[in-house]
């Protein structure tokens, strides 16, 4: 049974938490006077220590922030849960520079708090393990044998059964989706909602719309209800994708729901509860946006408990032929293409090339080749002729090189192909391209590419 020690100088709040956690299964003890402390840890090391920040008020949380400096000394292994009011979280960000894992606001609320004190204390004692890197368990989408990626992989299994806020940090197309979904799915939440947000393509007019939703009538274009993307991931994760991009005035709006875990739909004054899992990816360094002002430092230490950082393409070359190898796989099925297969010297080019936009670009590859190519066995020449250099590798020109195929070019062939493939329906070739049925309309009528209506 774990041993939770809480330290508040106000014995009502030590009274009804000794008596919440003492219903969730712990042991706890409650001290209300800073000079005792020390005696009690030195006597019995607590699994974790819930802390007030405002110990004293008249020292405006500064004798709170001594007694934490004081705590890593004593017991520098222990998890430190800060406890604070909303009014000062800048507080609690300056104990979390000092060592503290978390911090919950005043007044919390209790399966909230119960259910951070059981993530800690589950990645507390996950750390005291040694990870073994390897192929996580229903992490089937997430591939590769590249030792640092492996390590990040373990990291995510170990920590996808808690509730812990996670950061995916990693550059555009390497995967940082479906590492989140991967996380989802093996979580205790993988029957509710995984709900994807773009917070690059949201305007901060529109920002509490699309997060929070609103009432019929809030503004101008609100003819009905809508529903926000919160509420959606109720009992689930909400997944903040390019949270790096966020701007300001809405970064204050996000840290408040995932501080307080309430919202209020545009439109109305009834305060809603939220339920969900947050996990936020970005391709931006946070580290250096909070030191140039332009990210909100209590809102990254709330966002990233947990940090997994996802390499590069370019650093992890082995990996790039099994991950042709799997979209081979994929495509085989969806093409009902199943003797597609890479030949040795493919499997060397593509070791070679660095592939800026990642495994996004490399997955664009493969498909263009298998659409345009005819022949099962796919050659390192099928790959260098279908190969689109990204911007990075451009001329200065901008325009492709002589003896390249035009993007146009290139953009009948797929559709050709896959009109040839799925012999004229509408439907599933407009699902192959990963595009709209009208927008497949347009550019058969376009190219003249004869088709049934």
């Amino acid at each position: 049974m774990n041993y939770i020690l809480v330290i508040d100088d106000d014995l009502a709040v030590c009274a009804s938490l000794k008596l919440l956690l003492k219903r969730g299964g712990y042991r706890v003890a409650a001290i209300q006077r800073p000079q005792e402390v020390e005696r009690s840890v030195r006597g019995e090391v607590p699994d974790l220590i819930l802390l007030d920040m405002n110990f004293s008020i008249e020292t405006s949380g500064q004798q709170g922030l001594r007694l934490l400096e004081k705590l890593r000394e004593w017991v520098p292994d222990t998890p430190i849960i800060l406890m604070t009011a909303w009014a000062t979280v800048q507080l609690a960000v300056k104990g979390m520079k000092k060592g503290a894992r978390d911090f919950i606001a005043k007044p919390w609320d209790n399966k909230e708090l119960l259910r951070t004190i059981k993530t800690i204390l589950v990645l507390d004692e996950s750390d005291r393990q040694e990870a073994t890197p390897g192929k996580a368990e229903g992490f089937d989408h997430v591939i590769g044998e590249d030792p640092a990626f492996l390590e990040t992989l373990a990291m995510a299994r170990r920590i996808s059964p808690t509730d812990a806020s996670v950061l995916v940090l990693g550059e555009s197309g390497t995967g940082k989706e479906v590492l989140a979904e991967a996380i989802h799915y093996n979580s205790q939440r993988n029957e509710g909602p995984f709900v994807r947000v773009n917070l690059g393509g949201i305007s901060t007019s529109l920002f509490e719309s699309e997060l929070f939703g609103h009432k019929k009538g809030a503004f101008t274009d609100a003819v009905a209800d809508r529903e926000g993307r919160f509420a959606k991931a109720h009992e689930g994760t909400i997944f903040l994708d390019e949270i790096g991009d966020l701007a300001q005035q809405s970064q204050v709006k996000l840290l408040r729901v995932l501080q307080e875990k309430t919202f209020e739909m545009l439109g109305s004054s009834q305060t809603q509860r939220v339920d969900a899992r947050v996990i936020s990816a970005t391709n931006k360094d946070l580290d250096a946006m909070v030191q140039e002002g332009t990210f909100r430092e209590d809102l990254y230490y709330r966002i990233n408990l947990i940090k997994l950082t996802l390499p590069p393409l370019r650093d992890r070359p082995n990996d790039i032929p099994l991950l042709a190898t799997h979209f081979i796989n994929t495509l085989g099925e969806m093409y009902q293409r199943s003797d597609l297969r890479l030949t040795e010297d493919a499997r060397n080019w593509l070791r070679q090339q660095r592939f800026p936009g990642n495994i996004r670009e490399l997955r664009n590859l493969v498909e263009r080749t298998v659409l345009v190519n005819p022949e099962d066995a796919i050659e390192a020449r099928h790959f260098a002729h279908n190969y689109r250099p990204s911007k990075t590798q451009s001329s200065t020109s901008g325009f492709p090189k002589v003896g390249e195929v035009s993007l146009e070019e290139m953009e009948i062939q797929m559709i050709r192909r896959a009109m040839d493939f799925h012999r004229g329906n509408i439907t599933k070739v407009s699902q192959a391209l990963g595009i709209t049925r009208s927008a497949l309309y347009r550019r058969l009528q376009k190219y003249d590419i004869p088709y049934e209506s």
